[in-house]
């Protein structure tokens, strides 16, 4: 044990020692360069990039000949657009935004941005994308989500959601403010039940001799706890407020999706997509590159993201933290190795 203990210090001593240095060397490199923090909304041309995709492989597979020619058809077709377009109006908009969910729905904060970005420029001939990845989670949060969600129905835009793997529960919530759902075949879709479950550390904290006091004023401030022990009047008031939720959240469907049978699918199961289509949890099967490339001759079509940039200092710092961290976690590992064996 004082072996492992004198490797431990050791090996603080060197952390601590690197990490001055570190901090040392960086304040001087920043302190020449401008602030990289903050937000930053990067737009990206989908047809410009599906374009290139394209003429990747064409040149891949056609020889020099057949490609310049290719290339020389594909400027006298742009040119006759662009001479089109000068007499016609010019295509609507496509926005495309995405959102990768977690239990805590943390992409909100860079989703109310690029929605409020959109806004700021969006016409009522144009229409929004969202590709939605989420099995749900806390359900404030979700709702929150869900609310800026509907800010592009406020705004009378026509609104889809594509699903290719899961939109689950909270995910679900989100999902349904849209005017139409599209899922792949095997996406995840449903889940409308709601969830509370915590481990209870009473009968170990008895045995270990270890008193635990919880004072509250309300009769109902605290309901089921992970330290005390809990009664039926307890259980009771936890199961009521989870059945109001889950009134909530069926109601909410309902509002958004009236031609579901809203008892037949609040049950908290989930579905693949192909049973989804035929429940009405969606609209369509097509996946989310699928359903871009057909918008691709009708809408000039932007992907929207905002990307937090981070400084040097936080990047080199973000790094070292992390290997610190593993670090500890291989001396913890080694310290149990040694202590069971």
């Amino acid at each position: 044990m004082s072996e492992f203990f004198f490797s431990y210090g050791l090996f603080i001593a060197k952390v601590v020692t690197g990490l001055l240095a570190l901090v040392f060397a960086v304040a001087i490199v920043s302190s020449g360069r401008k602030r990289e923090e903050g937000p930053t909304l990067k737009v990206t041309n989908l047809n410009e990039k599906y374009q290139e995709l394209k003429s990747a492989v064409l040149q891949a597979v056609l020889d020099k000949k057949q490609y310049k020619q290719r290339l020389k058809d594909a400027a006298k077709e742009d040119k006759k657009e662009k001479k089109t377009a000068k007499v016609s109006k010019a295509k609507p908009k496509l926005f495309v935004l995405e959102f990768d969910g977690d239990i805590r729905a943390s992409e909100v904060e860079t989703l109310r941005d690029e929605i409020t970005a959109m806004l700021s420029i969006a016409e009522p001939q144009d229409e929004v994308l969202l590709k939605l990845d989420n099995s749900g989670g806390v359900v404030h949060e979700h709702g929150l989500a869900a609310s800026q969600l509907q800010r592009i129905k406020d705004a009378k835009l026509r609104f889809t959601v594509s699903v290719d793997k899961v939109a689950a529960s909270g995910g679900y919530m989100m999902a349904c403010v849209a005017d139409k759902i599209v899922s792949a075949p095997f996406a995840i879709l449903g889940s409308i039940g709601v969830l509370a479950q915590l481990p209870n550390f009473n009968r170990l904290l008895d045995k270990a001799g270890i008193d635990f006091e919880q004072h509250t004023a309300g009769e109902y401030k605290r309901t089921v706890t992970m330290f005390g022990k809990n009664g039926d009047k307890e259980r009771e008031k936890l199961q009521l407020d989870l059945q109001e939720t889950h009134t909530l959240f069926r109601d909410f469907v309902g509002e958004h999706r009236p031609k579901l049978d809203i008892d037949k699918v609040s049950t908290g199961e989930h579905w693949y997509g192909k049973q989804a289509l035929e429940l009405d949890l969606v609209d369509e099967l097509i996946t989310s590159d699928d359903f871009i490339v057909n918008a691709l001759e009708q809408f000039d079509i932007y992907g929207l993201k905002m990307e937090i940039k981070k400084g040097l200092q936080d990047k080199l710092l973000g790094g070292l933290f992390s290997s610190i961290d593993r670090a500890k976690s291989s001396l913890a590992d080694a310290q149990n190795v040694s202590k069971y064996h």
